[in-house]
């Protein structure tokens, strides 16, 4: 063996490198007129050798760091004498079970480099037990994977990783417990980009674009939540992921985040075997692992893949290029040498680390390739160097698991999870709304329209409509604020999402009073946080079942906001967790896609639970003008809003296209039927047309195709008509604005739409 390179030394070496790189700064007297607190400041501001030495050392770590102009401004103020608390660095994994060398040894080493003592760093595993559950590791059993988290922390311990400033936090417990911040943050990262700049992030999972399913669009957004959920300063993942950590610097721009995190990117391993750019856990003679025994060290290596010279290139012509190759890589390497590769970044890592290959030691890399490639070392010689190295590495932490009592239970634990099966029929995880007693069973459900920060009466209407489809089942009127905010509604300003509810509600109210004393009104972010994590994994599961195509269906290009694919994700777990009866959706493009996505979920996933009926409704359109240019179209004219004052029922009636005998396209007929006869399928009311005996007469309407008729055969005059209809909406227009003025509360929300709306023409 070779003691100069176990783990206890290597760590040892790599903190007396860092010491050896601090000089004593001798300090020019402080000027006489400076005060105490000026003197302090600007020592703080210096740029010290000590300063230097944690930024070079930092910077090893990283095959590329973004940028190196942020680490030192980083460094001048959370580092080394800052006073400040210390900056954060942060690496995630999933407790799958094993974990390869580069993840065991190569990380210890980049932890102990990144918080050699005083620097004043903390380095965050971000556990994502979470996302372990939500794949069926360890057949989803969330204390078992808790366990195999555990197994890791030791191989850590014993691989030689300095433990004083790493922390460990466990996702299903983060993410869990502080619900209402994290989720609320993926939705503000997801509302500000579109579908084209996260696709780009999905390269690292090596998908073909057209091959990508929904869940691969959140997974990006997610972890770029995770860095500013942990106050990351510094993201320390591998190259692969540099991508998704860019998103997270493209975030700060958006949202005007002034300091932006660090990518500190480290070198990706190769795979073991010919053409592997990377390790993979599912081939166990891709990489050595960290519970490899000796004779499995040998095997690996002995069969790896070394050439000593560039071979042939594979012909991409006539192979599908993996689209994340591109990414593994930063620096350009024809040759590919696993072994090599091993050489550099896992034993010359440590300050003053050898090899020895044959009877010769080397002291640096480069010259060991150079012998290598020119001959002088036999790939026999290479090897047997490389693997006695490796074992003597892993020595301590095969001893740690034989004789430490805990590491031991841990890893018997983790090996018998291994052998055990998994179950066969999993239920699949979901919000329970019924059984959470929250809504009840069977019910009849409608999503209100995304608000406005200009809401209409057509909104208003439409939803009147269908929840009249509800026929003697218990009513829901599902109000979609969280989707609301991932989908820009109002600006994703939480107080105008808020206060354009209220008016809606308090107008429907207003216009059927009735139907809505049987309605129970359901909040969504409520609902989601009654149980975040069966929400969210359901939100996964129905990414996970739909292509990325299938959700956006026909209408919606990659330049589209990528919030609305999120929202008909979420969208989809909703239904799900209201399990109702029945579904009225207006028609239009969103219901196409939303009931065959529903329908398809609950046939495929959900065979144990009732699938809705689902009704696509004709709901009035209470368009007043059809302006063929979008210059010359204006809400004040075009609709009717649920704020407008009593003058506008007459003056709106008055511009309102109204062309004699034109039935295909005439607002004061559609406004007639929806207000006089009724929010229902069957017409209740009548509407009376007041004229002299010379002119006819009174008519009486109970349909809307008496109207047509009379209008189409001009029986009916337009002047009429938009008297009555006229008289009516002031009447309509009236109710809506004294309800409002009722209530103090309501006023102030009103006025505060308008404020928002107004600000958000400003912005376009």
């Amino acid at each position: 063996g070779r003691p100069g390179n176990t783990p206890l030394v290597i760590a040892e070496r790599t903190k007396a490198y860092a010491r050896t790189q601090i000089h004593t700064q001798t300090l020019a007297p402080a000027h006489p007129t400076m005060t105490k607190e000026e003197e302090a400041k600007k020592e703080e501001k210096v740029w010290t050798p000590e300063l230097q030495a944690d930024f070079e050392r930092i910077l090893t770590v990283g095959e590329e760091c973004i940028a190196e102009a942020d680490l030192k401004k980083l460094l001048l103020a959370k580092g080394r004498g800052s006073g400040h608390q210390g900056f954060n660095l942060y690496d995630g994994f999933e407790p799958s079970g094993r974990m390869h060398i580069a993840q065991g040894v190569f990380k210890a080493m980049n932890v102990n480099k990144c918080t050699a003592e005083g620097t004043n760093s903390t380095f965050i595993f971000w556990v994502a037990d979470w996302f372990a559950l939500m794949n069926d590791k360890m057949g989803g059993d969330l204390e078992k994977i808790k366990t195999v988290g555990k197994y890791l922390m030791e191989v850590w311990k014993a691989a030689g990783m300095d433990l004083s400033h790493v922390v460990f936090k466990w996702a299903s417990e983060e993410i869990t417990n502080n619900a209402d911040k994290y989720w609320p943050t993926m939705l503000d990262v997801a509302r500000r980009f579109n579908v084209t700049r996260i696709k780009k992030c999905c390269q690292i999972m090596g998908r073909l674009e057209g091959s990508l399913t929904a869940a691969q669009i959140l997974y990006p957004l997610m972890q770029c939540t995770d860095v500013f959920f942990l106050k990351a300063d510094i993201c320390q993942l591998g190259v692969d992921q540099r991508k998704v950590n860019m998103l997270a610097r493209d975030y700060c721009l958006a949202a005007k985040i002034k300091n932006k995190p660090v990518i500190l990117s480290h070198h990706m391993l190769y795979g073991l075997k010919a053409g592997q750019e990377k390790m993979s856990k599912s081939d166990p003679d891709s990489a050595v692992f960290m519970e490899d025994a000796a004779e499995d060290v040998e095997r690996k290596i002995m069969n790896a893949y070394c050439p000593s010279k560039v071979e042939g290139s594979e012909d991409k012509s006539s192979v599908a290029e993996d689209a994340g190759k591109e990414s593994m890589h930063l620096v350009e390497d024809e040759l590919k040498n696993p072994c090599l590769d091993y050489i550099e970044n896992i034993i010359f890592a440590p300050p003053g680390a050898t090899f020895v290959a044959g009877d010769t030691s080397y002291d640096n890399f480069a010259t060991v390739k150079e012998k290598f490639l020119a001959g002088d070392i036999s790939e026999e010689d290479l090897k047997r160097g490389l693997i006695a190295s490796l074992n003597t590495m892993l020595a301590p932490v095969r001893d740690h698991f034989t004789n430490d009592d805990n590491a031991k239970n841990l890893l018997a634990l983790v090996q018998q999870y291994k052998k055990e099966a998994l179950p066969k029929d999993k239920a699949v995880r979901r919000l329970n709304l019924v059984e959470l007693g929250k809504v009840p069973a069977g019910s009849h459900v409608v999503f209100a329209p995304l608000p406005s920060s200009n809401p209409t009466l057509q909104d208003a209407v439409a939803t009147l409509r269908l929840l009249h489809q509800s026929g003697d089942k218990p009513c829901i009127l599902y109000l979609s604020d969280w989707s609301a905010r991932v989908c820009n509604s109002c600006g994703a300003d939480l107080k105008g999402i808020d206060a354009c509810y209220s008016i809606f509600l308090n107008s429907l109210k207003a216009l059927d009073s009735e139907k809505m004393a049987n309605v129970k009104v359901v909040k969504q972010s409520e609902s989601i946080l009654a149980d975040p994590s069966n929400f969210w994994i359901s939100v996964i599961n129905v990414g996970r079942h739909f292509m990325l195509d299938d959700v956006m269906g026909p209408s919606m290009k990659d330049s589209d906001g990528v919030g609305i694919v999120v929202a008909r994700l979420m969208k989809v777990a909703d239904v799900a967790g209201l399990e109702p009866a029945s579904i009225a959706m207006a028609e239009g493009d969103e219901a196409t896609v939303m009931d065959a996505l529903v329908s398809k979920f609950f046939d495929e996933k959900l065979p144990g639970v009732t699938k809705p009926s689902i009704s696509i409704v004709q709901t009035p359109e209470l368009l007043l003008q059809q302006r063929e240019s979008d210059a010359h179209k204006t809400d004040n004219d075009e609709y009717f809003l649920l704020d407008d004052p009593k003058a506008h029922g007459k003056s709106k009636m008055k511009k309102a296209f109204c062309e004699p005998g034109n039935v295909t396209f005439c607002p004061p007929i559609t406004l007639a039927s929806t207000f006089f006869f009724g929010y229902g399928n069957e017409p209740t009311g009548e509407m009376v047309i007041k004229r002299s005996e010379e002119n006819g007469g009174d008519i009486v309407f109970k349909q809307r195709s008496d109207i047509e008729a009379g209008f189409a055969d001009e029986s009916l005059h337009p002047g009429d008509l938009k008297t009555a209809v006229a008289a009516k909406m002031v009447e309509i227009i009236e109710k809506l604005s004294s309800s409002i003025k009722a209530d103090s509360n309501l006023v102030k929300q009103s006025k505060a739409l308008k404020a928002l709306h107004k600000k958000l023409l400003k912005k376009k």
